[in-house]
């Protein structure tokens, strides 16, 4: 095909359109500020990025590292605690026996002659639960113990942080951080002791407990288990104790005084403790009142309305509560937990019970007043080791704390004996001179009491006039490790295997019932008889359980060296430092003075008896210059005159006569006895013979002065 073969171009027949107009040019663009140009790309450097990623890495490892060693040590601390505190953590009883476990009995005491002195033992009452009692009964003990019992667990960390607080203020202890779980399980398995090994299985228990019990059955628990004072136990047991009254017919002034009680159920006992007890009630009310459980007008009205109590709840035990409460420790341990009510004979002579405590209330009431002295404890054993008499202070009802038996203290001389028995075993004899003078060991220099020394006594006049220094030297000479042997042979706990030349004086802490016993082994010649309260034990129905057996006696110390001890003390008594303490009888003994006064002694014992007696003050304040000799004495002199009303008078019947004394021949005698007659002889050859005169008698037939032989040196 060729151009000339196309058609030909046809023109239209419109008009022909003007041309369009072009396009307006595009806005500049907007100025921007000045800024840096941006940086070219780098190249891609994978050197940089393993650098960042082992950066990274060593951060993760060190993180990995030190989390390790968090729980590493974690779980160190947590297997020591586990294994210093709380491995021996007792395990939680079933959950249905919980309302039973660990149930003290009910006793009845009887004398050593069969006579009833006191029924004691818990009053449990009824089983109450939440929905049998009014509302306000349970809700008095929570506001008394834990208000936010039921927004916690079984451990409160902001109450324990805010009482730490609070007491950091107060500068001493005023508010617990405990949880009413805590304080059960405290009182149900575990001992009072202020210790953080107790603390740590407390909570561990109360943490066992949330987690087979629920809030309302732990409160009921609570309820029915918490100890009230007077022997109660339990909300209707105390109820039906001191109003006479089951708990559901509580008012809510009776619940509050009773809800008070368990913080301290003996300063706080309604029996002799009822105006602290009602002054707590007051509080908890305030608290209810806050806590919005009562109404002001609720509260007004048990303000108004003062709880009064049965006649029977005021009566105490008079001069037995000490013996009670010990005799209740010992019965209770022979037989063990949950035992059945039991029917117990003690060794205790009521007339000398009796006795003791009067002339102890009467003392200190006289003498002890003038003297400064609050307190005074006495213990007496028989024959055979039999507690005849107990008195533990001048009022069990105002302070039951047994003086006899819990207090510890420095006997001072009054343990010089076991000295000088240790210093026997090593040959020293009563006879034996040492020199009273001033003495140094390392720092100490000991002195005599009043000051001054005697110069050269005897081992005898050196106990019977109570010389300091003889006794360190008596102490250095025996050993520290025989003082301790034989402080074990005679029943001392707290005096160590080796102690210091301070036992001398009596600076290692014992109590009472330790020390008279320690003194009954010089009483029954060497032989040694641990000391006993329950002589026997049945159940209501008649069942033995415990019969005392008096097994022969370990001689633990030897007789003859006893003998010697024996006539030492009797000096004590006769000439020495218990003067005020003879009463007519052959009786030994030994005083003795803690420093500065604090304490006095007086241990002494006849062929029947062995009594011991402590005279001080409970917070350890000096008395005006009251000793052994004094006070202590005068107690002991009283008490014994009645003990042995109707008794024969004896002496000790074993006691041997003293060492024949030993001497080495000296080879010159012979020749100075023969000197000595020949001087004697010619002084009489040369002697003028003097006249006789009427009327008087011969020189020969006149009383002689002694020889120096025959002088008493």
């Amino acid at each position: 095909m060729n151009d000339w073969t196309l058609e030909p171009f046809k023109f239209s027949d419109e008009p022909p359109q003007a041309a369009a107009p072009p396009p307006p040019p595009p806005p500049p663009p907007p100025e921007e500020p000045d800024r840096e140009p941006e940086p070219e790309p780098q190249p891609f450097r994978a050197d940089l990025k393993h650098k960042k990623a082992r950066r990274l890495g060593w951060i993760w490892k060190t993180l990995a590292v030190l989390v390790l060693l968090v729980v590493v040590a974690a779980a160190s601390g947590a297997g020591y605690i586990w294994f210093k505190y709380l491995r021996d953590t007792p395990e939680l009883p079933a959950r249905e026996s919980l309302f039973a476990i660990n149930r003290a009995p009910g006793i009845r005491f009887y004398d050593r002659g069969g006579e009833l002195i006191a029924s004691r033992g818990p009053r449990y009452g009824e089983r109450v639960t939440l929905g049998s009692v009014p509302a306000y009964l349970p809700q008095a003990f929570l506001a008394a113990e834990d208000k936010r019992f039921y927004k916690h667990g079984a451990v409160d960390l902001y109450g324990i942080a805010r009482a730490a607080w609070i007491n950091w203020r107060a500068g001493h202890i005023v508010q617990g951080g405990s949880t009413l779980t805590q304080q059960l399980a405290k009182g149900m398995f575990l001992t009072p002791d202020q210790t953080t090994k107790r603390k740590l299985q407390e909570m561990l228990m109360a943490q066992r407990m949330t987690k087979v019990m629920s809030r309302d059955e732990i409160l009921e628990l609570y309820l029915n288990r918490t100890y009230f004072g007077a022997g109660t136990f339990g909300v209707d047991g105390a109820s039906r104790a001191y109003f006479g009254k089951p708990a559901s017919q509580l008012t809510l002034s009776e619940a509050c005084l009773l809800a008070g009680l368990p913080k301290a159920p003996s300063r706080l006992a309604l029996n002799h403790g009822m105006e602290r007890a009602l002054a707590r009630s007051h509080l908890i009310l305030a608290n209810m009142r806050g806590e919005g459980w009562i109404t002001a007008e609720q509260e007004q009205a048990a303000l108004l309305d003062v709880p009064k109590l049965k006649p029977e709840a005021v009566r105490n035990e008079g001069d037995f509560g000490y013996i009670l409460d010990y005799a209740t420790v010992e019965a209770v341990r022979i037989v063990g937990p949950n035992a059945p009510d039991l029917v117990v004979r003690l060794t205790i002579d009521p007339k000398l019970q009796h006795t003791g405590a009067n002339v102890v209330r009467q003392v200190l009431a006289s003498d002890g007043k003038r003297g400064g002295a609050s307190q005074a404890a006495l213990l007496t054993l028989g024959t055979d080791g039999s507690i005849r008499a107990m008195v533990g202070g001048g009022d069990y009802d105002e302070t039951p704390f047994n003086r006899a038996v819990q207090a510890k203290r420095q006997p001072g001389s009054t343990f010089k004996p076991f000295v000088y028995a240790a210093a026997l075993e090593k040959g020293v004899l009563p006879t034996d001179v040492v020199v009273d003078g001033p003495v140094k060991f390392g720092n100490w220099t000991p002195e005599n009491y009043g000051g001054g020394y005697r110069g050269a006594v005897t081992v005898e006049q050196a106990l019977t006039n109570s010389i300091n220094t003889v006794a360190v030297k008596l102490a250095a000479q025996a050993g520290g490790d025989a003082i301790g042997d034989l402080a074990r042979r005679f029943g001392f706990t707290s005096v160590p295997s080796r102690p210091d030349l301070s036992v001398a004086l009596g600076a290692y802490e014992v109590n009472l019932l330790e020390l008279v016993s320690g003194f009954q082994v010089f009483q029954q010649g060497g032989k040694r008889l641990a000391p006993y309260m329950v002589d026997a034990i049945t159940t209501t129905d008649g069942k033995a359980l415990f019969t005392h057996t008096t097994s022969d006696p370990a001689q633990v110390y030897d007789v003859a060296r006893a003998s010697m001890m024996v006539k030492m003390m009797k000096k004590v008594v006769e000439l020495g430092t218990a003067k005020r303490a003879a009463f007519g009888r052959p009786a030994a003994g030994k005083t003795g003075t803690s420093q500065n006064w604090r304490d006095a002694w007086f241990v002494g014992f006849t062929p029947d008896y062995v009594t011991g007696v402590w005279v001080g003050n409970d917070d350890d304040k000096p008395m005006n210059h009251v000793v052994g000799g004094d006070i202590p004495a005068a107690i002991w002199r009283r008490f014994m005159i009645v003990a042995h009303e109707g008794l024969a008078i004896r002496d000790f019947d074993w006691l041997l006569p003293d060492p024949a004394l030993q001497y080495e021949a000296d080879p010159r005698n012979g020749f100075y006895g023969t000197l000595a007659s020949e001087f004697a002889r010619a002084a009489q050859e040369e002697a003028p013979v003097a006249p006789v005169i009427p009327g008087e008698t011969p020189d020969a037939d006149k009383p002689k002065n002694p020889t120096p032989e025959d002088l008493p040196y």
